[in-house]
């Protein structure tokens, strides 16, 4: 298996055939599964993602959580089910275009087999209000400043990285929203995509500006005491003299 797409659901109903329609023909020429987590949805989205999975879509693989545990343990809890080599993650309320993830996919391409990187989504130009584009801007430059992520756009949920760097990072909740800080403590390249962004069409946000805020100044913290605990061993080989 090349490719798991992982997909955290909470309350997506609306949003999951046409998302899984699209991720088929976007990735028609590789081989690859759908990875959704269910983080206690209260709607019918355990029900629609069940007919998906036993009906058109084999590549579909359906995960619960018996209750809401947040979108970082969603992510992880698919990450350690799938069966592929590359992770690409996505919300799953349909504004990240699966149309984007062969120009990440080329983007991986050019890395060896054993290296840590993680390949970001940039919504560039984003389909949110202008008060949440500011709050992300603002957001996005003090993580950018504390972290030295080289990411401008840390909260796109589209993002590739190999399944064994993701196992290697240190696992907490609303760990989602530092991957490209996390990869490079462990030494990792970052690589930096534009891609699209679009309007919901059904349902809402399970998020706030005060939730978002509260947790994030807490976590960066957490981050970057992680970095400078960090430490990177230089070996040393020792050349065996010749007969």
């Amino acid at each position: 298996m090349d490719i798991s797409v992982v997909i955290p659901a909470k309350n997506e109903q609306g949003n999951i055939q046409p998302l899984v329609e699209e991720l088929v023909q976007a990735l028609q020429q590789q081989n690859f599964e759908i990875i959704y987590v269910d983080d206690g949805s209260e709607d019918g989205t355990v029900a629609t993602l069940q007919t998906l999975a036993k009906g058109p879509f084999p590549q579909l693989r359906v995960i619960r959580h018996k209750k809401s545990c947040g979108q970082s343990t969603a992510v992880w809890t698919g990450v350690n089910q799938a069966r592929g080599r590359w992770i690409v993650t996505l919300d799953a309320d349909g504004q990240n275009d699966p149309a984007d993830i062969p120009a990440l996919l080329q983007q991986a391409a050019a890395f060896s087999e054993g290296q840590h990187f993680c390949i970001a989504g940039y919504r560039k130009k984003r389909k949110d209000t202008a008060w949440k584009r500011l709050q992300s801007r603002i957001a996005n430059a003090v993580r950018s400043r504390l972290l030295q992520d080289n990411t401008p756009d840390t909260g796109c949920g589209l993002k590739l990285l190999p399944r064994t760097t993701y196992l290697q990072l240190p696992y907490f909740d609303h760990m989602h929203r530092f991957l490209p800080a996390l990869v490079r403590r462990l030494g990792g390249q970052i690589v930096v995509v534009e891609v699209n962004h679009r309007d919901r069409q059904h349902g809402q946000s399970n998020y706030t500006m005060l939730g978002r805020l509260g947790v994030g100044l807490v976590d960066m913290a957490g981050v970057m005491w992680l970095q400078r605990r960090s430490k990177k061993a230089e070996l040393v080989v020792d050349v065996e003299p010749k007969p």
